[in-house]
């Protein structure tokens, strides 16, 4: 089994920060990549932010110079540092890691996501 915790999240004024971590856990061979999706109410999930066992790094550009990605690929965590929160912002962020299990197919594997709340 593979798991993905979330944390991090919770309430913020507009133009606050607020850093999500995301660790993978589990019998884990390699993993390709990790990254953030989000999704607000009445809307479909999207693409946040997302890192590869490289270093290389896609983010969105609703969020491009206020939010930025990281990882430790030795803890299997990633992080979203988040500056300069919007109303907009607030959504559900999900954890995905794109990985494969020890003698196992390449997936993706998702965590349950946390709430963040932008508002004065």
């Amino acid at each position: 089994q593979v798991q993905l915790v979330e944390s991090g999240g919770g309430s913020v004024q507009p133009g606050g920060s607020l850093r999500l971590s995301c660790a993978a856990s589990g019998s884990i061979g390699r993993i390709y990549a990790m990254g953030w999706y989000r999704q607000r109410v009445g809307q479909q999930r999207e693409l946040v932010a997302t890192i590869t066992s490289g270093g290389s790094t896609n983010t969105a550009d609703s969020v491009k110079g206020r939010f930025t990605i990281s990882s430790d690929l030795a803890k299997n965590t990633v992080y979203l540092k988040m500056n300069s929160l919007k109303p907009e912002d607030t959504a559900v962020y999900y954890c995905n890691a794109d990985l494969s299990r020890y003698f196992g197919a390449r997936m993706d594997y998702w965590g349950k996501g946390t709430l963040v709340t932008v508002s004065s």
